[in-house]
């Protein structure tokens, strides 16, 4: 029997009433409308069913007796937030093992892990996430003699903050059989120490899966504890449906089993993590929806470079800090074109992830070729698109690609960006409004557990390039500002349907699910910083109430 990883977790959830008729009056409602502008409404009559019936403007006539009324009192109601691009199980997990995102120098860190490892005495391995060298005063990765000096009697494995690369101590080097005389893996690289290449403790891109492949798997209570947790605090920042980037077959049978149970509350879009598990996981194409539309499989997640952060984000010329390496590429492209074409075979839908200009660029032509053999609505995806060669951006609006992208990325990346970048390509990072105009379909998400799970965070950012502290005045790159409107779309309508949800959900319109927040701020009145504050009231899905901000405060 493998040991429990994970200690157990109070967890209360919402109770809901039992389905039925429902007008919720007396709202400032906004929903994006067919042409991505601004419907403005101030009722919604939600069936049995969980879709919304009828919805209803000033000075219409309502209904004359449904079974639950509720007077909103004039709060402000939007869409449910989509995240188009986060890691559930990710977030569950990095919600319930150590989180080194706080720390601000390397001594923090470690300070950090030693508590973290004499408070869980009975766990074999320490695990984490979140560190993240740009923040440390020494700029360089940690080694595994710092680690072994915070925790020496036990294997540690820490993955950085964008989740391309971990940090090992001597014992989970040791564990994981990695020596100096272990060869890079393709798609990878081992940190190491000279003279002789001994490791040095932090392992890049496909290297991690050296120590990953050692490290006892959580078992499935761990599982679904760790998904209990992501939908907790999903439903709290106002996301009631998100693009699992990466899903596995374990993480899929967790939300099997939620489904089953009636435990499935956030909807979630799957795209799995590779094609052995696209074809364990969806076989011979993509799944049904399920459970009212909460689950499905979509497509297929696939790699063409790494991150920026740890300088795996393939350039196409060096990088301005680095002028050694132009970073690696995950997968070359005969294999990239080889798993895109096998997917698109069975109709799964292809997410790219690339971040660098070289990769932009190869997945971008890839697409165009395929495209050419596959036709039809197929939506093809890239995801993150950080740093693209201003001559490719034109090229994204062709063949109905979807451009994913996280607004939070800018606003901690910046320094970095700049740094590993050089102000010559700076014209095509984070680019928003240019890829807009290219007329690729843009969706937004937050990356989580990269970046926090907020996607007023995001917004905030979106229309003003500017950080939580109001940084750089005027907002970075201000030309890739966007408007409200473009912002509230990127994050509903645009994100439903970057995940074939269109029609489904994302819009407060007839027909769809009835999935709506209640906030105490206007995003598309507020500033920017009162935006990034906001603060969810109430949470619904499917017509029914999942969150109250009051209840949850109330049980801590």
């Amino acid at each position: 029997m493998k040991p429990a990883l994970l200690a157990g977790l109070a967890f209360a959830a919402l109770a809901a009433p039992v389905q039925a008729d429902t007008l919720i009056d007396n709202v400032d409602g906004v929903t994006v409308d067919a042409t991505g502008g601004i419907d403005r409404f101030t009722g919604l009559l939600i069936g049995t069913d969980g879709r919304i019936v009828q919805v209803l403007r000033r000075g219409e006539k309502r209904p004359a007796r449904p079974d639950y009324l509720i007077d909103a009192k004039g709060a402000i109601l939007v869409p449910g937030m989509i995240d188009a691009h986060g890691h559930v199980m990710g977030l569950g997990f990095a919600a319930l093992t150590l989180d080194l995102s706080a720390a601000t120098s390397l001594a923090e860190a470690q300070a950090m892990i030693a508590a973290y490892a004499r408070a869980h005495p009975d766990r074999p391995w320490i695990l984490g996430r979140g560190w993240n060298q740009e923040l440390w005063a020494e700029k360089r990765f940690p080694t595994a003699a710092e680690l072994d000096a915070a925790v020496a009697d036990r294997p540690v494995w820490l993955t950085r903050v964008d989740g391309h690369a971990g940090w090992a101590n001597t014992l989970a080097l040791t564990a994981a059989g990695v020596t100096p005389a272990t060869k890079d893996p393709a798609g990878g690289r081992i940190e190491r120490a000279a003279p002789g290449g001994k490791p040095a403790g932090v392992l890049i891109d496909t290297a991690t899966d050296l120590v990953d492949k050692v490290v006892p798997p959580p078992r499935p209570e761990d599982r679904d504890l760790a998904l209990a947790r992501a939908q907790e605090i999903l439903l709290s920042v106002g996301v009631t449906a998100i693009a699992d980037m990466g899903t596995t077959i374990e993480d899929w049978q967790a939300y099997r089993r939620a489904g089953d149970t009636g435990r499935l509350r956030v909807r979630i879009m799957g795209y799995a993590a590779g094609t052995g598990a696209m074809a364990l996981i969806g076989g011979p194409g993509p799944t049904p929806w399920l459970y009212d539309d909460r689950l499905r499989l979509n497509g297929v997640k696939l790699y063409a470079d790494g991150a920026l952060g740890s300088r795996g984000a393939s350039l196409k010329a060096p990088y301005a800090d680095a002028p050694g390496t132009s970073g690696l590429r995950i997968t070359g492209d005969t294999q990239l074109r080889n798993m895109m074409s096998r997917a698109a075979f069975d109709k799964f839908q292809v997410a790219v992830h690339a971040i660098g200009d070289e990769a932009n660029a190869s997945a971008i032509a890839a697409i165009e070729d395929l495209a050419a053999t596959y036709g039809g609505d197929r939506r093809w995806r890239l995801e993150h698109a950080q740093v693209v060669d201003p001559a490719d951006i034109a090229r994204l609006g062709r063949n109905g690609i979807v451009v994913s992208m996280q607004p939070a990325h800018q606003t901690s990346d910046r320094l970095m960006a700049e740094a590993r970048l050089g102000p010559a390509r700076l014209a095509g990072a984070y680019a928003w409004k240019s890829v807009q105009a290219s007329g690729a379909k843009l969706a937004f998400g937050s990356d989580t557990p990269v970046e926090p799970p907020s996607p007023f965070l995001g917004f905030s950012a979106a229309i003003s390039r500017q950080d939580s502290k109001g940084e750089p005045f005027g907002g970075w790159q201000p030309q890739e500002r966007l408007t409200r409107e473009e912002t509230l779309a990127a994050y509903t309508a645009n994100a439903a349907y970057a995940g074939f949800a269109d029609g489904r959900f994302g819009r407060l319109v007839k027909g769809e699910r009835a999935d709506f927040l209640l906030l105490d701020t206007d995003p598309l009145m507020a500033s920017p910083t009162q935006v990034a504050q906001t603060r969810v009231l109430e949470t619904w899905v499917n017509g029914q109430p999942v969150y109250r901000r009051d209840t949850a405060a109330g049980a801590r």
